[in-house]
């Protein structure tokens, strides 16, 4: 685990060109530009390409979408491929509105993601696997999620992040699990979102995908698990106030003595 790659992000200061989710775009904007890298946002698909140019990577939330933004999303993804820019997708809710699975199957089919990072019910939907999603919440099922999130990454041949208490980084051969982290994170909406556009700045620093990806797990993970450790009780309020703090201020170091992944 190359945990200094957190060093690395904060000299390089890599931009990071998101399609957000309107509910959480300031949350994600924050937490990118505290940790080190350098946030951009648009709407617009006349400068998608300028924009996915000045980018080191790129990250598609599907959490709030119309039919005319689909059209731009496409076009992003496409010009991140073509332009050989790293391309991490946030598949938003697929798993439990036919609508969303619908228009993240048919954007899988025209673009080649480097990662797809989602909850257990968005992983399971995408890998083709029976699971009982309850909106943007990972809801029930039986499976194993090692498994699942092996079975998405060799389907849409990228590397997959299932995220929960413990996350799982797999590109089908290779796989960690990262046991850092805290409930604080399901009481903030945005936690997923930032996670999200985190890998995809610490795949603009480092070319080992499944590298980058682990490594911003472990780091997002890790740095919450440290503030949730700050106070017996914390609420959601407090909880994100110190994680923006703590996503700016935490050291390498800080991150290694508390790290526990497999």
């Amino acid at each position: 685990m190359k945990i200094a790659l957190l060093d690395q992000l904060r000299e390089q200061n890599p931009i990071v060109f998101n399609i957000s989710n309107f509910v959480t775009v300031q949350d994600v904007a924050n937490g990118l530009n505290a940790l080190g890298a350098s946030p951009i946002m648009s709407e617009e698909v006349a400068e998608a390409d300028e924009m996915v140019g000045l980018a080191g990577a790129v990250c598609l939330n599907l959490g709030a979408f119309t039919l005319p933004q689909v059209k731009q999303i496409t076009t992003v993804g496409q010009l991140a491929n073509r332009q050989h820019k790293p391309l991490v997708i946030d598949p938003v809710a697929v798993g439990a509105v036919r609508f969303r699975a619908q228009v993240a199957t048919e954007l899988l089919q025209t673009i080649d993601p480097d990662v797809i990072r989602g909850n257990a019910g968005e992983i399971a939907a995408l890998a083709g696997l029976d699971w009982q999603a309850k909106g943007i919440d990972a809801g029930q099922g039986s499976g194993d999620l090692v498994t699942i999130a092996q079975t998405c990454a060799r389907k849409h041949h990228c590397v997959v992040i299932l995220s929960g208490p413990t996350d799982v980084i797999t590109d089908g051969q290779r796989t960690v699990q990262v046991d850092n982290g805290t409930p604080l994170f399901q009481t903030h909406v945005g936690s997923g979102d930032m996670l999200s556009s985190i890998v995809a700045a610490f795949c603009a620093v480092e070319p080992d995908t499944f590298e980058a990806a682990q490594t911003a797990c472990l780091v997002f993970a890790a740095i919450g698990q440290r503030v949730a450790d700050t106070a017996e009780r914390m609420g959601a309020g407090t909880f994100i106030t110190k994680l923006m703090d703590a996503l700016q201020f935490t050291t390498v170091a800080e991150i290694e003595a508390v790290a526990a992944y497999k």
